[in-house]
């Protein structure tokens, strides 16, 4: 069986917990190398997850011939300058979320990208490759719940660590860019289309500065999306579809655990359905994704143009916030 090799561009704790053990579990992987700018974290991180091949700098990952795949984890402001680098030694890309800082940071790499038409890109977000959400994008699309007419998605955790990564404004932290850009893509993907446009509202840290609370009304002119998200709130999430006969719940929509199972509830009319779904890692499947895309020559499973179009709907609810006003799209 061919697999795709991989190398990972930095010791990210976020990544050496959740991203690369489950990368290693893939079917069409191998993780081969993994590169800091410190040899030392190189060296612990290599030794924690059993990859023999560390590197210094990360230009020597991307200059080494026998990696085929980038996996990016690095903050938020380093990947779009990141992604093109790899892209220009020869290496697919897979970037965390968000794709940018921005619209017009995103709309950059989608116009370097265009010169590598053999080269995979995506944005990892992972939760789109959940078998809970494939299940409710299959209900929705089958009109299960009849038209859908509202979303509502709530996240949130609290960190007030100001020399936590999440809370530097510079480097592109925030809860839009951290969290609230899973509700403006799971809206996307529901209503399958852009919304029209949007109206946010925006609280700001008085110390760091970053964005800590976000509420957004997104209209879809066939539905309307809402969604409330925090970094400083008790820790909780949880998404709601509502159509004209019946509504999907999702208990764990973003993080889902890979040690045990998932569920959402279908209800119609006063009948309720658990579903029920077998444990599974969301980051082995978007690995495994990702690697059969490569090796196939086929379409990754969420295209370039997504991530780009995603990071116009968070941008255009901070626009909002600050007019105090609908934005259009």
């Amino acid at each position: 069986m061919q697999k795709i090799s991989w190398g990972i561009l930095s010791t990210s704790k976020f990544a050496a917990r959740a991203t690369i053990p489950a990368m290693q579990k893939s079917k069409y992987s191998q993780v081969t190398a993994i590169a800091s700018r410190d040899i030392n974290r190189a060296k612990s991180a290599g030794a924690q997850l059993g990859i023999s091949k560390v590197l210094g700098s990360y230009e020597a990952l991307l200059s080494d011939p026998s990696i085929d795949a980038i996996y990016i984890p690095l903050p938020n402001h380093m990947h779009v300058e990141w992604t093109l680098k790899a892209l220009k030694t020869g290496k697919h890309v897979l970037c965390e979320k968000p794709i940018g800082l921005n619209y017009v940071d995103a709309r950059r790499l989608q116009g370097a990208a265009k010169d590598y038409p053999n080269l995979k890109v995506m944005e990892a977000f992972m939760y789109r490759h959940h078998p809970q959400w494939k299940k409710v994008k299959e209900l929705v699309d089958e009109k299960a719940i009849g038209e859908t007419k509202a979303v509502h998605s709530l996240y949130s955790y609290y960190n007030d660590d100001e020399s936590n990564i999440r809370n530097i404004m510079e480097v592109g932290g925030g809860v839009m860019l951290d969290i609230g850009c899973y509700c403006t893509s799971l809206s996307r993907y529901v209503f399958d289309r852009e919304p029209r446009r949007v109206l946010g509202r925006v609280e700001h840290d008085p110390k760091t500065k970053i964005d800590r609370l976000a509420s957004g009304l997104l209209d879809f002119e066939t539905g309307i999306s809402t969604f409330t998200c925090g970094t400083q709130l008790q820790p909780y999430q949880r998404v709601n579809i509502a159509g004209t006969k019946g509504r999907i719940e999702i208990e764990i929509p973003f993080n889902a655990p890979n040690d045990r199972p998932c569920r959402i509830w279908l209800q119609r009319g006063t009948a309720v359905e658990e579903i029920l779904f077998d444990v599974c890692d969301q980051y082995t499947i978007q690995a495994d994704l990702f690697a059969q895309a490569i090796i196939t020559n086929g379409d990754v499973p969420t295209p370039l143009d997504d991530g780009i179009a995603n990071m116009r709907v968070i941008d255009a609810i901070g626009e909002s916030s600050q007019k105090g006003s609908w934005v259009s799209l």
